[in-house]
C-alpha cells in the first residue's frame, strides 16, 4: 500500500469526506477519490460507508485506519532520523497531559530533561482524559498522560500507577491529622471541585452515589489553580490527586489526605503510547525521565 494513499486515507477518515479532505490536502477531490478506490481495490473491500452526513469508516477501514497511521508515522520518524544527520531535525516531543499533571510537574521535567537534551523543544496540549487518549490514538502526539478511571482502547500504557484522589486542605485543618477521611467527614466542610469532565468528580459523584451521601461543592472550576486559593487559609477541601500538588503542599502549608471510599481509590495515572508504535530516540529518553521522576515523586505514596 502506498504512501499517498494512505496519507489521503487518513485524511478522508479525519475530515469524514472527501471535500473535507481535498481542503486540506489541496488536492483534487477526483485525485483522492481514485487513491482510495485503489486502496479498496487493494484491500478486497470498501473502506467507508457513504452516507448523506459524509463517509464513516467500515470495519476494514477501522482495521487499516490503525496500520495508516502507524506507518506515516514510522516514515516520519526515518525523515527524522536522516535530517539528524544533517542537521535539520525538528527534535520536538509532542505530549498531551491531563490539567492535574500539566500545572507543575510535567513542565518541571520537561526543563530538566532540556539540561541533557538542550535542543529539544516541547509542543504540549492540556486537555480532558478522552482528549489525551484520542491524541494518542491518532498519532498526533507522541505520549500522552493520563488519569484514567477505566481501561480505554486505542492506546497502550507505558507506565501505569493507582492514582487515588486525596482531600486537600490547610495544615491546621481539622481533618489534617487523621490518616484518611470518610465522605461523611467531607460533608461538614466547604468542597472544591473540578469540572463534570474530570476523573475527580466522575468518582466522587460515583461514590456519593453508592454511599447515598449528598454533597454539594461551594467553589467548582474547570481548572483546578484557583480551588488552591479557596482551600488556602480556610478549612475548604478540594478534591486531588497527590501528583497535582505534591509541588504545594510545603509551601501553601496543605496536607493531603487519603479519602476511604472505594471509587475513589480506584484511579490510575498512566502515561500512553499509541500501540505498535516505535518512539524517536528523543521521545523515548524523556519517558524515561518521566517514569523516574513519577516513582521518586511517588515513593512511599500513592500516586494522584
Amino acid at each position: 500500500m502506498h504512501g499517498i494513499a494512505l496519507k489521503y486515507f487518513l485524511e478522508v477518515a479525519q475530515a469524514g469526506s472527501l471535500s473535507g479532505a481535498s481542503e486540506r490536502l489541496h488536492v483534487a477531490v477526483s485525485a483522492i477519490s481514485r487513491q482510495i478506490a485503489k486502496l479498496e481495490e487493494e484491500a478486497g473491500a470498501p473502506l467507508f460507508e457513504r452516507a448523506a452526513r459524509g463517509m464513516l469508516l467500515s470495519e476494514a477501514g477501522q482495521l487499516l485506519l490503525s496500520h495508516a497511521r502507524r506507518t506515516m508515522l514510522e516514515a516520519d520518524s526515518v525523515l527524522q532520523e536522516i535530517a539528524a544527520i544533517k542537521g535539520t531535525a525538528r527534535n520536538e516531543i509532542r505530549v498531551a497531559s491531563v490539567e492535574g499533571v500539566a500545572r507543575i510537574f510535567l513542565p518541571s521535567v520537561m526543563a530538566r530533561f532540556r539540561r541533557d537534551w538542550p535542543n529539544i523543544r516541547f509542543d504540549l496540549f492540556v486537555g480532558s482524559p478522552a482528549e489525551v487518549s484520542r491524541r494518542v490514538a491518532e498519532g498526533s502526539v507522541e505520549l500522552g498522560i493520563v488519569f484514567i478511571a477505566e481501561r480505554i482502547g486505542g492506546v497502550s500504557p507505558r507506565y501505569s500507577r493507582r492514582a487515588p484522589v486525596h482531600a486537600v486542605m490547610a495544615a491546621d485543618h481539622p481533618l489534617a491529622g487523621r490518616a484518611s477521611v470518610s465522605l461523611q467527614d467531607l460533608s461538614q466542610y466547604p468542597l472544591a471541585l473540578t469540572g463534570p469532565g474530570t476523573t475527580t468528580r466522575q468518582l466522587f459523584e460515583m461514590g456519593c452515589a453508592l454511599e447515598s451521601v449528598q454533597l454539594e461543592p461551594a467553589l467548582t472550576c474547570n481548572d483546578s489553580s484557583p480551588l488552591h486559593g479557596f482551600v488556602f487559609g480556610s478549612d475548604a477541601i478540594m478534591l486531588s490527586g497527590y501528583i497535582s500538588v505534591a509541588w504545594s503542599l510545603r509551601r501553601d502549608e496543605l496536607i493531603a489526605v487519603p479519602i476511604s471510599n472505594a471509587e475513589l481509590q480506584s484511579r490510575t495515572l498512566q502515561i500512553q503510547v499509541m500501540p505498535g508504535r516505535v518512539l524517536p530516540p528523543a521521545a523515548e529518553a524523556f519517558v524515561a525521565l518521566l517514569v523516574s521522576e513519577l516513582d521518586s515523586a511517588l515513593q512511599g505514596r500513592e500516586a494522584a
